[in-house]
This record gives C-alpha cells, sequence and structure tokens, in this order.
C-alpha cells in the first residue's frame, strides 16, 4: 500500500467531514510567531540532578517559542509550540508535550545524563 502524505491525509479527512481546508502548514507557522493569550508559566527546579528553567523571552530566545525561552544547565534548549497549544523541543521533536516545563523535563530524560549542547541559530 503506497504511503499517504500529511497533506493529503489532511485534504481526504476534510473531504469526508466538510470542513473547508486551509493551508495547515501556513496556520502552524503563523501560529509560531505569536505569543499566545496565556502564556506559560516561568519555573526554575531542579529535575533528575539537572536545573531546569523556563521564563517568557519578550524579544529573546528562539522565535519559534513564542516568546518563551527553556534552559537545561544554563544552555538554551530551543523549543517550540505546536499549532494545537503541545510543546516540542530540538531534542524530543515527535513527543509533543503540554508544556515548557514538561518539553524541559523529557529533554533531561532524554539526554540521560549528557550535556546539552548549544543549537546553534541561523
Amino acid at each position: 500500500m503506497p504511503e499517504i502524505s500529511r497533506r493529503r491525509a489532511l485534504t481526504a479527512a476534510a473531504a469526508v467531514a466538510g470542513a473547508p481546508l486551509v493551508n495547515a502548514p501556513a496556520a502552524r507557522a503563523a501560529d509560531h510567531h505569536h505569543d499566545s493569550p496565556a502564556s506559560p508559566d516561568s519555573f526554575d527546579e531542579v529535575y533528575r540532578g539537572r536545573r531546569i528553567q523556563g521564563r517568557s523571552a519578550a524579544g529573546g530566545g528562539h522565535h519559534h517559542g513564542g516568546g518563551y525561552a527553556v534552559y537545561v544547565d544554563g544552555v538554551e534548549l530551543h523549543v517550540m509550540r505546536n499549532a494545537d497549544g503541545t510543546w516540542i523541543s530540538v531534542v524530543s521533536h515527535y513527543d509533543p508535550v503540554p508544556t515548557p516545563r514538561a518539553a524541559a523535563r523529557a529533554a533531561v530524560d532524554e539526554l540521560q545524563g549528557a550535556r546539552l549542547v548549544p543549537f546553534p541559530a541561523g
């Protein structure tokens, strides 16, 4: 059976549901560049022996984080907010979580004690 692309699956689902199809990639991209009305709370804690922090980063941080920056042991963990409100990071990109704190914890779990290497911003 041939593999189906995400775009084709969305088109088929919209046709079945009778819903108008929006350009999903454009919608996701637009969401990445705007702060949500309910910005996530700041946090600063030690999780599994690693210091994780998150805070508003108006004008700073990685642009996909929606104005929010996350750090593991002082190194920025690049995070991105998805259109559905979930969060992913460069370390756990395929495992969306509900908050930036959860993204930081997931990254620590994935790192398994390894040091987070700074990710070059383009």
